[in-house]
């Protein structure tokens, strides 16, 4: 499915023509909430952006005109708490999805703040927003020579004694490094003795997990994975999804059209609203196991300075700063990276 093309004025005062897509990711790809949280109010304003293709390097416009949707990824959303009250008059339907991790000790999220601080964040965001449209994440679980998956849930015990109030869900992944070669060449550049998951390691947590669970109450999924763990209450997920976005958002009657849904209202004899989804919309450009609709993500990759040692979205850390000291350069170009 392709999305609408409408002209847009760019900043040169060239009229082009641009995507209009209905739901935004920012993003899979860098820590726009983070890093470029001025900056995405500013392109809001100006009612575009322009994004380059990683794979072929070609330019394309992103228009403004018809989103209904924006989905956040963040580790830090703090510099974006300023810009709530704009988010809610401008962008309107939101949510967050909040990766907290710890992984302090070995610092390998080296530009992360603290998980104390992080928490805090978690709670005020979730306070001023409402839980349900904080999801938190764990994501990836990282299994070294020194971090076994008793530590991992020791960890996530931790964090979840005092987000599971702030919060209606969990997600998590395993770290698939095998797959991922620029994954695989950081971890190696930094000298982490990293294992990966086997089938024995990914039960064991997941029975820890479900344990854990039993005084939470959280709703639990995994983020494209193929292994099953619905015996354990462990779904998959869905991270662009219709079915939070129909629970949370389903006074937006366009968004319901695009999504296909179709309410049924109680009557007589049937007391009980139904929805039936009559469209099929995965989002077909990620990994097969993604339960993803579709959306258009607005982050580039070699952009998010956190220093993760993991990141499949970085092929350097030195790349990534220069990309982000060129944008604090020009901040307010129509490129993440002032370029």
């Amino acid at each position: 499915m392709n999305w609408q093309k409408v002209e847009i004025v760019n900043d040169d005062g060239e009229t082009v023509l641009a995507q209009a897509p209905i739901i935004v990711s920012a993003s899979r790809s860098t820590d726009i909430p983070t890093f470029y949280a001025d900056w995405f109010v500013d392109r809001w304003k100006a009612g575009y952006v322009k994004w380059k293709n990683p794979f072929n390097g070609v330019p394309l416009y992103v228009s403004f005109k018809n989103i209904k949707v924006v989905v956040f990824w963040t580790k830090n959303p703090k510099p974006m708490m300023k810009h709530l009250d704009f988010l809610d008059k401008n962008v309107k339907n939101y949510y967050f999805q909040f990766s907290l991790n710890d992984y302090d000790k070995e610092g390998f999220e080296g530009k992360v703040p603290r998980v104390e601080n992080r928490i805090k964040t978690f709670k005020e965001l979730s306070n001023r927003i409402g839980k349900e449209k904080v999801v938190w994440r764990f994501d990836p679980l990282l299994l070294t020579n020194e971090i076994d998956v008793k530590e991992l849930l020791k960890r996530l015990e931790k964090i979840g004694d005092e987000l599971y109030k702030y919060t209606n869900k969990l997600v998590f992944s395993f770290a698939d490094i095998g797959i991922y070669k620029k994954v695989e060449s950081n971890l190696n550049k930094a000298n982490i003795k990293y294992i990966e998951f086997s089938l024995e390691t990914m039960l064991e947590f997941a029975e820890g997990l479900q344990k854990l669970n039993k005084k939470w109450e959280l709703e639990i999924a995994t983020c494209a994975e193929k292994f099953g763990l619905n015996k354990f209450g462990i779904n998959h997920n869905k991270c662009i999804d219709d079915d939070l976005m129909i629970d949370l958002f389903h006074q937006d009657e366009e968004l319901m059209k695009f999504l296909g849904v179709e309410f049924t209202e109680p009557s007589l004899f049937d007391v009980s609203a139904t929805i039936t989804k009559t469209k099929k919309i995965k989002d077909k450009g990620q990994r097969e196991a993604c339960g993803c609709i579709m959306s258009k993500d607005i982050g580039e990759y070699n952009t998010c300075p956190h220093e993760c040692v993991y990141c499949y979205a970085n092929t350097s850390k030195q790349a990534a700063f220069a990309n982000y000291k060129s944008h604090t350069m020009n901040p307010k170009a129509d490129t993440i990276t002032g370029k």
